[in-house]
């Protein structure tokens, strides 16, 4: 089946942040209930035709801010060349693997090796090192996996937090009040931007990655608890299974299997 239409009825929820009462969050039941998973290494074809076997690492990696950054250079020190296929093999520099955009943002290097461009931790599928750990992906996913760590500690925000979104929105109500709304949703397409449209192939809504045997809001309880915390994920968990009980059919997410 082909990806499925951007635009299609969702379920949403508002609730206030139990831990802390200026925020409303705002969650698509629709997309945190779908049977999304990540599939790299197993049927992902890339965003780009032509580096089927980067996923949606071909462009390097945006940082948040200078904490991001910051996090990210504490784990990069502790690569070392047998789970870094791109390793400069000395103590490493930033320049190894940090570039400014043509907008002057700071992103993590986008280097080409055999025809495809990926991002500098993008280990490609011949990586083999004595360790015999190696083959494709990414070198600081797998050192968080070494260490015992959830790969959210050791990546770029940007790239655990995919394809889930999270946006801010100051929101003030008729009685001259005001909160911030935190919406989490599902990052599709027209999250990156004109050029989202441009991609060849996108996983969120195409029913190839719609295979979990759970729902989104389980399968990434640590990520969402990170992104809205433990006690706003603990509210959010019991409005998802309100609505799998519900067993709506308006509000389902069309890639998922029927």
């Amino acid at each position: 089946m082909p990806e499925v239409d951007l635009v299609f009825p969702r379920a949403w929820v508002e609730f206030q942040n139990p831990a802390d009462p200026s925020e409303v969050l705002r969650c698509d039941l629709t997309w945190l209930t779908s049977r999304y998973q990540c599939i790299f290494g197993q049927g992902c074809q890339g965003i780009y035709a032509d580096a089927p076997d980067v996923g949606c690492c071909t462009l390097g990696a945006h940082f948040a801010d200078d904490e991001d950054e910051q996090r990210v250079a504490a784990f990069v020190a502790q690569l070392t060349p047998d789970q870094w296929q791109l390793h400069p093999g000395r103590k490493v520099r930033k320049r190894d693997w940090i570039e400014v955009d043509e907008d002057g943002e700071r992103k993590t290097l986008a280097v080409e090796v055999d025809g495809q461009q990926a991002c500098v931790f993008h280990n490609r599928s011949d990586f083999a090192p004595l360790t015999g750990r190696g083959g494709a992906g990414c070198a600081l996913h797998g050192l968080a996996l070494l260490q015992g760590r959830n790969p959210l500690e050791t990546k770029p925000d940007v790239c655990w937090q995919l394809p889930m979104r999270r946006t801010f929105r100051e929101v003030e109500r008729q009685d001259g009040t005001s909160y911030t709304e935190v919406s989490i949703g599902e990052y599709d397409r027209r999250g990156w931007g004109p050029g989202g449209h441009d991609l060849d192939w996108y996983c969120s809504g195409n029913t190839e990655a719609h295979t979990a045997p759970d729902p989104v809001y389980v399968t990434h309880a640590p990520e969402l608890s990170e992104l809205i915390g433990a006690a706003a994920y603990a509210e959010l968990v019991r409005h998802c299974e309100a609505h799998l009980a519900s067993r709506s059919q308006l509000a389902l997410h069309p890639a998922d299997p029927r």
